[in-house]
């Protein structure tokens, strides 16, 4: 699932579980959900902020820094 269909389903969820007409076994297994696409969601935009901070790169030259995103996810960060 995608960074925006765990977004929705996050938002169904807390609108579900705002409205106050579910068992609390219901609201627990809907909480554990959410709990879970939080976390998804903000691993996911943790890896967006390091991919933005490589990009924003600017060397001592001046001149912007390249280098492959997944270079940097096997350590090989200059």
């Amino acid at each position: 699932m995608d960074f925006e269909k765990k977004l929705k389903r996050l938002e169904d969820i807390v609108e579900k579980m705002e409205s106050g007409d579910l068992s609390l076994d219901d609201s627990m297994k809907l909480f554990e959900e959410g709990v879970k696409l939080s976390r998804d969601c903000q691993g996911q935009l943790g890896v967006a902020e390091e991919r933005v901070k490589v990009l924003l790169s600017i060397g001592a030259d001046g001149k912007p820094v390249t280098r492959d995103f997944e270079d940097l996810k096997e350590g090989g960060e200059e």
